[in-house]
């Protein structure tokens, strides 16, 4: 019998956080016990075995550190599951602190501090104390291998989408053509690109653009809207409290990252039929295999963007082909079940 506990920082509106909710939701074995530790927050509602869930303090480590400590012996925990570097920090000094044998498994979702800092400790942190890092795609994965991370050590499991809940839903003719952005408003998201485009198409009639999200650029996408004049062209509608509705809204969903890993929303853009636009940076074209599965551009350019747009606009048999070939894929290789069976293992 393994006793498995899932860390991760905060439970706020995030991708790793999605993913340590699906985990939490829906991690399931007859010879495992599944606990899960986390600050709370706005995701709390998504925790399911609230009974099994350790709540954390957000700023008081030496306190969070005690409590799993003692939590970690009194449910005889065997792996800790981290979810960001901090929690793999944490789960190092548990262990040492309880003088446990626990197996670490690590999922890197993004690039850390400590990697651009300092690569060879980040390197040695992981080589000396974890035992299986999950990469979330092959390009993180060849980012870990050049950093000198031991191969050996190193699984691709792909973000996986609930094919039920993201169900495919045929694009319905509508009065305007909607282009949308599900993220984050904070700086790598680029909202400032999705802001040109925007400005690239603003005399082009039946065309609107809708933002979905907030965050610490919110007073900064706003005055762009003013700056540019694009009140009539862009709503800023806030957090999406239903993801998957504001998905099969758009025409077309754009992503405009300065930089990414494997982003969830691809995923779910995908599953829905919804045709996803992106930049191509990190492990996306893993995923959108250009005028096949969706339509990549290669540089963050908003006249590219802007002509991708219009092209799809006018030719309706490709926005259909790029739904249906998108849903395909994701069945094939980035299902939900597919990502548990396979974090499962790590476990084992």
């Amino acid at each position: 019998m393994n006793n498995v506990l899932l860390l991760t920082d905060k439970l706020i509106i995030g991708g790793a956080e999605m993913y340590f909710c699906k985990l939490e939701n829906h991690l399931q074995d007859n010879n495992m016990t599944f606990y899960s530790a986390a600050a709370t927050g706005e995701l709390y509602k998504h925790i399911q075995h609230k009974q099994q869930f350790i709540p954390l303090s957000v700023k008081n480590h030496a306190a969070n550190l005690k409590l799993l400590s003692k939590q970690v012996l009194l449910k005889q925990i065997d792996v800790i599951h981290a979810n960001s570097l901090r929690m793999l920090l944490y789960s190092i000094a548990i262990k040492k602190l309880t003088r446990r044998k626990i197996k670490l498994v690590y999922t890197k979702h993004n690039v850390t501090i400590l990697e651009k800092k300092l690569p060879s400790l980040f390197k040695r942190v992981l080589n000396e104390h974890v035992e299986q890092i999950i990469a979330i795609s092959n390009f993180e994965k060849e980012n870990l291998l050049h950093l000198g991370v031991n191969e050996a050590l190193i699984r691709t499991i792909y973000n996986g989408v609930d094919v039920e809940h993201f169900s495919f839903k045929q694009i319905q003719p509508k009065q305007a053509f909607n282009v949308g952005i599900l993220a984050r408003l904070s700086k790598e998201k680029n909202h400032e690109l999705f802001l040109k485009i925007v400005n690239e198409l603003k005399e082009v009639p039946n065309v609107m653009f809708y933002i979905a999200g907030d965050g610490p650029e919110r007073e900064f996408v706003e005055e762009v809207i003013k700056d540019l004049k694009l009140q009539h062209k862009v709503m800023l509608l806030g957090n999406a409290s239903n993801p998957y509705e504001f998905i099969c809204n758009m025409d077309v969903l754009l992503l405009t990252s300065i930089r990414e890993v494997f982003p969830m929303v691809v995923l779910e853009a995908m599953a829905a039929g919804t045709p996803m636009m992106s930049v191509d940076v990190g492990g996306i074209k893993e995923a959108i295999v250009d005028h096949e599965t969706g339509i990549l551009i290669p540089h963050h350019s908003e006249r590219e963007f802007a002509k991708q747009i219009q092209s799809l606009q006018e030719d309706e048999d490709l926005r259909l082909r790029l739904g249906s070939k998108a849903r395909q894929k994701v069945e094939e290789s980035f299902s939900l079940s597919r990502m548990i069976h396979s974090t499962l293992k790590t476990y084992q």
